[in-house]
């Protein structure tokens, strides 16, 4: 199973679900995968650091270089993608709606919903007033959630 990281969107009636881990697709086809998920300045930066990785080693004449580097830089993407979404969506404006464990991003739709459901459920007791919201599903941790490194705008 892996873990999920729920982001709503700003009007709440969007969410996405990000999942933590390694992306095989992301290892393979970098800036592609990052065009993919609409990740327009990553993909800009990966694809330039490629061209200058290519340019200085066929220059300086250390071709293996240039394929330690490449596959370096594949990692990064594989390890980093999952983060990078995240800190994009921040950008936009959505907020950490909780963190859902599942199998697929169907079943931490399906959980999500489900968990958010049960909570809206419960009766209010007696004592407090009625004007309290409902707690999340999950509160976010602070730090960075997915990743290697703290990047900015994230909490």
């Amino acid at each position: 199973m892996a873990s999920y990281v729920v982001m709503q969107s700003p009007n709440g009636r969007d969410a996405a679900y990000v999942r933590d881990g390694f992306h095989v697709w992301a290892f393979l086809l970098g800036p592609i995968w990052l065009l993919w998920n609409r990740l327009w300045i990553e993909a800009l930066l990966v694809f330039a650091a490629m061209l200058v990785v290519s340019v200085a080693t066929s220059m300086g004449g250390a071709p293996q270089a240039a394929a330690w580097l490449s596959l370096l830089m594949s990692v990064f993407v594989g390890l980093e993608g999952p983060a990078l979404r995240l800190v994009a969506y921040r950008r936009r404006g959505w907020i950490d709606a909780g963190i859902v464990i599942a199998d697929n991003a169907d079943d931490a739709e399906i959980r999500h919903v489900y968990a958010f459901a049960a909570s809206e459920r419960q009766p209010v007791p007696a004592s407090s007033p009625a004007s309290v919201a409902p707690t999340p599903v999950r509160v976010a941790q602070t730090g960075p959630v997915l990743g290697l490194l703290s990047y900015p705008g994230s909490r």
